[in-house]
Protein backbone atom coordinates (compact mmCIF):
# COMPACT_ATOMS: atom_id res chain seq x y z
CA UNK A 1 0.00 0.00 0.00
CA UNK A 2 3.18 2.24 1.18
CA UNK A 3 4.55 1.42 -2.30
CA UNK A 4 1.26 2.03 -4.70
CA UNK A 5 0.79 5.70 -2.31
CA UNK A 6 4.30 6.51 -2.89
CA UNK A 7 4.24 5.77 -6.78
CA UNK A 8 0.85 7.54 -6.74
CA UNK A 9 2.22 10.63 -5.33
CA UNK A 10 4.88 10.86 -7.88
CA UNK A 11 3.15 10.75 -10.79
CA UNK A 12 0.54 13.33 -9.70
CA UNK A 13 4.60 15.24 -8.97
CA UNK A 14 5.06 14.54 -12.95
CA UNK A 15 1.71 15.67 -14.08
CA UNK A 16 1.35 18.46 -11.90
CA UNK A 17 5.03 19.22 -13.41
CA UNK A 18 4.13 18.71 -17.09
CA UNK A 19 1.03 21.02 -16.87
CA UNK A 20 3.01 24.00 -14.87
CA UNK A 21 5.58 23.82 -17.97
CA UNK A 22 2.67 23.49 -20.24
CA UNK A 23 0.72 26.46 -18.67
CA UNK A 24 4.25 28.54 -18.76
CA UNK A 25 4.83 28.00 -22.19
CA UNK A 26 0.91 28.76 -23.86
CA UNK A 27 -0.48 30.23 -20.70
CA UNK A 28 0.14 33.90 -21.60
CA UNK A 29 -1.17 33.07 -25.44
CA UNK A 30 -4.25 31.09 -23.70
CA UNK A 31 -5.34 34.16 -21.90
CA UNK A 32 -4.33 36.60 -24.52
CA UNK A 33 -6.39 34.69 -26.65
CA UNK A 34 -9.88 34.91 -24.16
CA UNK A 35 -8.77 38.64 -23.49
CA UNK A 36 -9.45 39.39 -27.41
CA UNK A 37 -12.15 37.09 -27.77
CA UNK A 38 -13.79 38.78 -24.37
CA UNK A 39 -12.88 42.58 -25.70
CA UNK A 40 -14.06 41.61 -29.06
CA UNK A 41 -17.21 40.82 -27.99
CA UNK A 42 -17.58 43.23 -26.01
CA UNK A 43 -16.42 46.03 -28.68
CA UNK A 44 -19.82 44.17 -31.10
CA UNK A 45 -22.17 44.98 -28.04
CA UNK A 46 -20.75 48.42 -27.68
CA UNK A 47 -20.86 49.14 -31.49
CA UNK A 48 -24.63 47.89 -31.70
CA UNK A 49 -25.62 49.73 -29.05
CA UNK A 50 -23.98 52.96 -30.37
CA UNK A 51 -25.12 51.99 -33.56
CA UNK A 52 -28.85 51.22 -32.79
CA UNK A 53 -28.49 54.63 -30.70
CA UNK A 54 -27.39 56.58 -33.43
CA UNK A 55 -29.96 54.87 -35.90
CA UNK A 56 -32.30 55.90 -33.69
CA UNK A 57 -31.34 58.88 -32.84
CA UNK A 58 -31.20 60.37 -36.63
CA UNK A 59 -34.50 58.43 -37.36
CA UNK A 60 -35.63 60.83 -34.41
CA UNK A 61 -34.68 63.88 -36.39
CA UNK A 62 -35.78 62.88 -39.86
CA UNK A 63 -39.21 61.70 -38.84
CA UNK A 64 -39.13 65.80 -37.15
CA UNK A 65 -37.86 67.31 -39.94
CA UNK A 66 -41.25 65.26 -41.91
CA UNK A 67 -43.37 67.31 -39.61
CA UNK A 68 -42.06 70.17 -39.73
CA UNK A 69 -42.48 69.71 -43.74
CA UNK A 70 -46.04 68.60 -43.39
CA UNK A 71 -46.87 71.71 -41.07
CA UNK A 72 -45.82 73.60 -43.93
CA UNK A 73 -42.90 75.11 -42.05
CA UNK A 74 -40.87 74.28 -45.06
CA UNK A 75 -37.80 76.69 -44.03
CA UNK A 76 -37.19 75.05 -40.66
CA UNK A 77 -37.60 71.50 -42.07
CA UNK A 78 -35.26 72.39 -44.73
CA UNK A 79 -33.27 73.64 -41.41
CA UNK A 80 -33.38 70.27 -39.55
CA UNK A 81 -32.54 67.86 -43.05
CA UNK A 82 -29.35 69.88 -43.52
CA UNK A 83 -27.97 69.54 -39.82
CA UNK A 84 -28.92 65.65 -40.57
CA UNK A 85 -27.28 65.68 -43.88
CA UNK A 86 -23.91 66.28 -42.04
CA UNK A 87 -24.17 64.84 -38.85
CA UNK A 88 -26.83 61.98 -39.54
CA UNK A 89 -25.84 58.19 -39.31
CA UNK A 90 -26.02 55.29 -41.96
CA UNK A 91 -28.51 56.18 -44.83
CA UNK A 92 -30.05 59.37 -42.91
CA UNK A 93 -27.93 61.72 -44.57
CA UNK A 94 -29.05 60.75 -48.04
CA UNK A 95 -32.35 60.42 -47.21
CA UNK A 96 -32.50 63.89 -45.76
CA UNK A 97 -30.87 65.34 -49.04
CA UNK A 98 -33.37 63.93 -51.15
CA UNK A 99 -36.19 64.95 -49.10
CA UNK A 100 -34.59 68.70 -48.63
CA UNK A 101 -34.46 68.44 -52.97
CA UNK A 102 -39.02 67.38 -52.83
CA UNK A 103 -38.94 70.41 -50.40
CA UNK A 104 -36.66 72.94 -52.50
CA UNK A 105 -39.46 71.81 -55.43
CA UNK A 106 -42.25 72.26 -53.23
CA UNK A 107 -41.19 76.05 -52.14
CA UNK A 108 -41.86 77.09 -56.03
CA UNK A 109 -38.18 76.65 -57.14
CA UNK A 110 -37.47 74.35 -59.85
CA UNK A 111 -34.15 74.95 -60.84
CA UNK A 112 -32.54 74.66 -57.42
CA UNK A 113 -34.88 71.42 -57.33
CA UNK A 114 -33.64 69.93 -60.12
CA UNK A 115 -29.80 71.08 -59.35
CA UNK A 116 -30.31 69.34 -55.89
CA UNK A 117 -31.25 66.12 -57.31
CA UNK A 118 -28.98 66.38 -60.01
CA UNK A 119 -25.74 66.49 -57.16
CA UNK A 120 -27.21 63.34 -55.67
CA UNK A 121 -27.42 62.13 -58.66
CA UNK A 122 -23.90 62.89 -59.60
CA UNK A 123 -22.13 61.71 -55.81
CA UNK A 124 -20.94 58.15 -56.00
CA UNK A 125 -20.88 57.64 -52.61
CA UNK A 126 -24.97 57.53 -52.83
CA UNK A 127 -26.12 54.45 -53.83
CA UNK A 128 -27.04 53.65 -57.18
CA UNK A 129 -30.74 52.61 -56.58
CA UNK A 130 -30.94 56.31 -54.58
CA UNK A 131 -29.06 57.85 -58.13
CA UNK A 132 -31.35 56.61 -60.34
CA UNK A 133 -34.04 57.67 -58.05
CA UNK A 134 -32.83 61.45 -58.17
CA UNK A 135 -32.55 60.97 -61.97
CA UNK A 136 -36.07 60.44 -61.83
CA UNK A 137 -37.33 63.13 -59.53
CA UNK A 138 -35.31 65.52 -61.81
CA UNK A 139 -36.86 64.58 -64.93
CA UNK A 140 -39.98 64.86 -64.28
CA UNK A 141 -39.76 68.31 -62.76
CA UNK A 142 -38.00 68.77 -66.28
CA UNK A 143 -41.03 67.68 -68.12
CA UNK A 144 -42.57 71.14 -67.06
CA UNK A 145 -39.84 73.04 -67.09
CA UNK A 146 -37.12 71.88 -69.58
CA UNK A 147 -36.57 70.60 -72.75
CA UNK A 148 -36.96 66.70 -74.59
CA UNK A 149 -33.52 66.78 -73.88
CA UNK A 150 -32.31 68.11 -70.70
CA UNK A 151 -34.78 64.96 -70.14
CA UNK A 152 -33.35 62.45 -71.70
CA UNK A 153 -29.88 63.51 -70.34
CA UNK A 154 -30.91 62.35 -67.19
CA UNK A 155 -33.19 59.18 -68.44
CA UNK A 156 -31.67 57.48 -71.07
CA UNK A 157 -29.14 55.61 -69.49
CA UNK A 158 -31.78 53.88 -67.47
CA UNK A 159 -34.29 53.03 -70.21
CA UNK A 160 -32.16 50.09 -71.44
CA UNK A 161 -33.83 46.10 -70.83
CA UNK A 162 -32.94 44.52 -67.70
CA UNK A 163 -32.50 48.15 -65.67
CA UNK A 164 -34.96 47.95 -62.24
CA UNK A 165 -35.93 52.05 -63.05
CA UNK A 166 -36.48 51.55 -66.89
CA UNK A 167 -40.56 51.36 -66.81
CA UNK A 168 -40.30 54.64 -65.01
CA UNK A 169 -38.13 56.24 -67.27
CA UNK A 170 -39.28 55.23 -70.06
CA UNK A 171 -42.71 56.93 -69.57
CA UNK A 172 -41.33 60.21 -68.13
CA UNK A 173 -39.50 59.99 -71.58
CA UNK A 174 -42.68 59.52 -72.95
CA UNK A 175 -44.03 62.72 -71.59
CA UNK A 176 -41.67 64.42 -72.15
CA UNK A 177 -41.47 63.59 -76.06
CA UNK A 178 -44.95 64.20 -76.23
CA UNK A 179 -44.80 67.20 -74.79
CA UNK A 180 -42.12 68.10 -77.27
CA UNK A 181 -44.07 67.24 -80.19
CA UNK A 182 -42.37 63.87 -80.98
CA UNK A 183 -45.63 61.99 -81.34
CA UNK A 184 -43.88 58.56 -82.84
CA UNK A 185 -41.43 58.68 -80.26
CA UNK A 186 -44.18 59.21 -77.43
CA UNK A 187 -46.24 55.98 -79.29
CA UNK A 188 -43.38 54.09 -79.22
CA UNK A 189 -42.48 54.43 -75.53
CA UNK A 190 -46.08 54.17 -74.60
CA UNK A 191 -46.68 51.19 -76.46
CA UNK A 192 -43.64 49.72 -75.06
CA UNK A 193 -44.82 50.31 -71.72
CA UNK A 194 -48.53 49.14 -72.60
CA UNK A 195 -46.83 45.74 -74.23
CA UNK A 196 -44.78 44.84 -71.45
CA UNK A 197 -45.90 42.53 -69.25
CA UNK A 198 -43.50 42.86 -66.62
CA UNK A 199 -44.83 46.63 -66.12
CA UNK A 200 -46.41 47.77 -63.17
CA UNK A 201 -49.90 48.40 -63.19
CA UNK A 202 -50.27 51.80 -62.54
CA UNK A 203 -47.55 52.29 -65.32
CA UNK A 204 -48.99 50.32 -67.46
CA UNK A 205 -52.65 52.10 -66.79
CA UNK A 206 -50.99 55.43 -67.34
CA UNK A 207 -49.38 54.19 -70.97
CA UNK A 208 -52.82 53.40 -72.20
CA UNK A 209 -54.33 56.20 -71.08
CA UNK A 210 -51.92 58.12 -72.62
CA UNK A 211 -51.83 56.50 -76.03
CA UNK A 212 -55.99 56.69 -76.38
CA UNK A 213 -55.03 60.69 -75.76
CA UNK A 214 -52.56 60.80 -78.69
CA UNK A 215 -54.09 58.73 -80.83
CA UNK A 216 -57.17 60.52 -80.77
CA UNK A 217 -55.20 64.04 -80.97
CA UNK A 218 -53.58 62.79 -84.33
CA UNK A 219 -56.86 61.67 -85.44
CA UNK A 220 -58.95 64.82 -84.70
CA UNK A 221 -55.69 66.72 -86.81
Amino acid sequence: MADDSFFREVNEEIRSDRAKAVWRRFGPLLIGAAVAIVVGTAGMVVYRHWSASQASTSGDKYLSALDLADQGKNDEALAALSALEKDGYGEYPVLARMRAATLIFQKGDSAGAVAAFDKIAADNSVPPAIQDIARLRAAFILVDTGSYDDVAKRVEPITADGDPMRFSAREVLGLAAWKAGRTDDALRLFQQLADDSGAPADISQRANVMLDLIHGTVATK
